[in-house]
C-alpha cells in the first residue's frame, strides 16, 4: 500500500486526490466537462480545456443545486459554490492501472431540480472495501438542464450524464477501474436517468449493467409535452423560452422564475402530476419515450437491469384533500387515473390504508411500482436478464419504507450523517450487509446472488428488503391489477 499522496494523471491533465485512514483514495470535484457558463450555459457538455499542473482534487466540486433543501429531503445534499459544476468524484481502492476492478457510476436523485454529488450517503468507501470503483457525479438541474429552448440543444442534462460516462470510458482505468466493467446506477430522478440512458443510442457501450433505484420516468415524456411545458414557463414568466432570453440570468434569477413554473394550477392540464423539468423524448438524443422503449422496443437489450422501489415511496406525502378547501379524495385520485373499475380495484386493494395515506400510495404506485413493475414485465417476456425488489423494511420513525431509506442500507453507511433522523437509532445493519452484498455482486459479476433468482415471467420473483430478507413470487400482482390491467 503506498502511503503517499495519490496523483493520477487524466487525459486532460494531472488530479492529486487524498489517501483516506483505510487506505483507500477518493479524487473529489474533477471536471469533465467546462463550466456551463456564458455561451456554454445551455450548450451541449464541451470537454475540459488541458492543465498541465496538478489539480487539487481533494474537496468537492460545485453543485448545480444553487440552494438547500434540507426542510424538504431526507438525503443531506450540500451546496457547493462555484461555476464548474460538470464535475464528478472518483472513489477508489488503489489508483493502481493494472487492477481493473469493476466500476459503479452513481447519479444522484432530486427530482431533476436538485441533489447533490456531494453528499455523505454516496461515499464510496464500503464499496472500495469490497473492490468496487464508485463515481459520482454532478449534472445540470432544472431549467439549465432539461427546459426545451428553441435555440438550444435538448436534454442537456441526459448530455452532460453521456459525457461523464464517457469520460470513465476513457480515464478509470487509470485509477484502478476497468471501462468494461461499467454499472451505471442512481435513485428517484437519478434512477428515471439510469432508464433513460438505456433508452439512449449514444449511451450504448458506455456500461454493461444498469440499477435503477427508485426510478422515476415521468409520463407523457414526448416532444409535445416539451413544448407545453415551454409555452407555460413564457405564459407564467413572460420571458421567450429561449437561451437568448434566459443566459444573463443570474442563478438566483433563474430559480425564481423555475419557483414560478412549478405552481400548481389548472394551466398545467395534461401535464405529468409532479415533475415539468425532466428528460423527454426528443426524436433526437432519446429517439422515443423512455418507457415505451423499454416495454415495447428493444432498449436495454442484453443490458443486465437490477431495478426496484420501498414499499411507501410518497406515502409520506399530505393528502390534500386533507385540508378545509381540498377538493375530494376521489376527485384527486381520479386526476391520477384511478377511475372507473381501476378506482374499485385500488380501494380493495388498499382497504385497510387510512384513508388519509391513500393519496401518497397512489403516488407512490403511479410514479415508481407501477412503472418498474411494467418494465420488469417486458423484459421477462423477452428473457433479458433482469432482479426485481421492493424495500420494505419500515423506519422507527415513522413505520413506513419511504423514499429515500433503503439508500444508507444499500452503500453500507448506517453511521453517516443524517440516517438516524431517517432510519432511527437503531437500523439493522444486517439489513446494509444483505443489501450492500447485493449491490457489490450485480456491479462485480451481474447478478446479485444465488439466493435471488432472476425475474421471470413464470415466477415473478421478487426480492423483498426485510428485517429478514426473503423472496416471493409475484407479491406485487395486485399492483399489476391496478395499474396495468
Amino acid at each position: 500500500m503506498s502511503p503517499e499522496t495519490p496523483l493520477v494523471t487524466t487525459t486532460r491533465g494531472p488530479v492529486r486526490g487524498e489517501r483516506r485512514a483505510d487506505g483507500s483514495c477518493r479524487f473529489l470535484g474533477i471536471p469533465y466537462a467546462q463550466p456551463p457558463v456564458g455561451p456554454l450555459r445551455f450548450a451541449a457538455p464541451v470537454p475540459p480545456e488541458p492543465w498541465t499542473e496538478p489539480l487539487d482534487a481533494t474537496a468537492y466540486g460545485p453543485t448545480a443545486q444553487r440552494r438547500p433543501f434540507a426542510d424538504v429531503t431526507t438525503i443531506p445534499e450540500p451546496c457547493v459554490p462555484g461555476e464548474g459544476v460538470l464535475n464528478l468524484n472518483v472513489f477508489t481502492p488503489e489508483p493502481d492501472p493494472e487492477a481493473g476492478l469493476p466500476v459503479l457510476v452513481w447519479i444522484h436523485g432530486g427530482g431533476y431540480v436538485a441533489g447533490s454529488a456531494a453528499s455523505p450517503w454516496y461515499d464510496g468507501a464500503a464499496f472500495n472495501r469490497d473492490g468496487v470503483v464508485l463515481v459520482s457525479l454532478g449534472y445540470r438541474l432544472g431549467i439549465e438542464g432539461f427546459l426545451h429552448l428553441d435555440d438550444a440543444p435538448d436534454n442537456r442534462g441526459v448530455r452532460d450524464w453521456v459525457a461523464a460516462l464517457e469520460w470513465v470510458r476513457d480515464n478509470i482505468a487509470r485509477f484502478g477501474g476497468d471501462p468494461a466493467k461499467v454499472t451505471v446506477a442512481g435513485q428517484s430522478a437519478g434512477g428515471g436517468a439510469v432508464q433513460t440512458l438505456l433508452a439512449v443510442p449514444s449511451a450504448r457501450g458506455l456500461f454493461r449493467g444498469a440499477l435503477s433505484v427508485s426510478g422515476a420516468v415521468m409520463r407523457p415524456d414526448g416532444p409535445e409535452v416539451a413544448r407545453t411545458v415551454s409555452r407555460l414557463f413564457t405564459a407564467r414568466t413572460g420571458l421567450p423560452a429561449t437561451a437568448a432570453a434566459l443566459g444573463d440570468l443570474s442563478d438566483d434569477e433563474l430559480l425564481d422564475l423555475q419557483d414560478r413554473l412549478g405552481q400548481p394550477g389548472p394551466d398545467r392540464e395534461g401535464l405529468p402530476p409532479m415533475l415539468s423539468l425532466v428528460p423527454f423524448a426528443d426524436g433526437d438524443l432519446i429517439p422515443e419515450p423512455v418507457l415505451d422503449a423499454l416495454t415495447t422496443g428493444d432498449a436495454g437489450a442484453g443490458v443486465p437491469l437490477m431495478l426496484g422501489f420501498t414499499a411507501h415511496e410518497f406515502n409520506m406525502i399530505p393528502s390534500p384533500a386533507a385540508g378545509p378547501d381540498g377538493p375530494p379524495l376521489p376527485v384527486l385520485l381520479g386526476g391520477l387515473g384511478l377511475v372507473g373499475e381501476r378506482a374499485a380495484a385500488f380501494a380493495e386493494t388498499y382497504a385497510d390504508t387510512d384513508p388519509a395515506g391513500l393519496f401518497g400510495q397512489a403516488l407512490t404506485d403511479l410514479t415508481f411500482r407501477a412503472p418498474s413493475l411494467a418494465v420488469a414485465d417486458a423484459r421477462a417476456e423477452r428473457e433479458q436478464p433482469t432482479w426485481l425488489y421492493q424495500f420494505e423494511w419500515a423506519s422507527a420513525v415513522n413505520g413506513q419504507a419511504y423514499h429515500c431509506l433503503d439508500l444508507p442500507f444499500a452503500f453500507d453507511l448506517l453511521d453517516a450523517e443524517g440516517v438516524e433522523a431517517a432510519a432511527g437509532g437503531t437500523p439493522p445493519q444486517a439489513l446494509a450487509d444483505a443489501v450492500h452484498r447485493a449491490w457489490v455482486g450485480f456491479v462485480t459479476d451481474q447478478d446479485p446472488g444465488e439466493e435471488w433468482p432472476a425475474y421471470t415471467s413464470a415466477t415473478r420473483t421478487t426480492m423483498i428488503w426485510d428485517e429478514t430478507p426473503r423472496t416471493a413470487k409475484d407479491p406485487l400482482a395486485a399492483v399489476r391489477t391496478v395499474w396495468l390491467g
